[in-house]
């Protein structure tokens, strides 16, 4: 089964940044979108980023967009998840996922394989 480990999250002050690792095991992991997503205390899980196999689309949700950049290093077999300009509402649990197909997925529907998440919390 394939494992993904996120790695990265902490405490953060509102305007700083944080650098989200995941890093996945598996032979093929180019063949694959990854996704990341997050879950505030209370909500429900949403959409942040993907990114394709190849890592050559991307997608941002709206909330993000402009503060977050998504990549991903297929000889190290890990994405990131580069978070600028933080702000209180980014407070979560991410989670990084691996997609059922090369192509940007925004949908939860879309991954098969979940890693345990890394808590991020930004501080007023």
């Amino acid at each position: 089964q394939v494992q993904l480990v996120e790695s990265g999250g902490g405490l953060v002050q509102a305007g700083g940044s944080l650098r989200l690792s995941c890093a996945a095991s598996g032979r093929t992991f180019g063949s694959y979108g990854m996704g990341w997503f997050r879950q505030a205390s209370g909500k429900e899980r949403e959409f942040v980023a993907a990114i394709s196999g190849t890592g050559g689309s991307t997608s941002y949700a709206d909330s993000v967009k402009g503060r977050f950049t998504i990549s991903r290093d297929n000889a190290k077999n890990t994405v990131y998840l580069q978070m600028n300009s933080l702000k209180p509402e980014d407070t979560a649990v991410y989670y990084c996922a691996r997609g059922l197909a090369a192509v940007v997925l925004t949908t939860p529907w879309g991954y098969n394989y979940w890693g345990q998440g890394t808590q991020v919390t930004v501080s007023s």
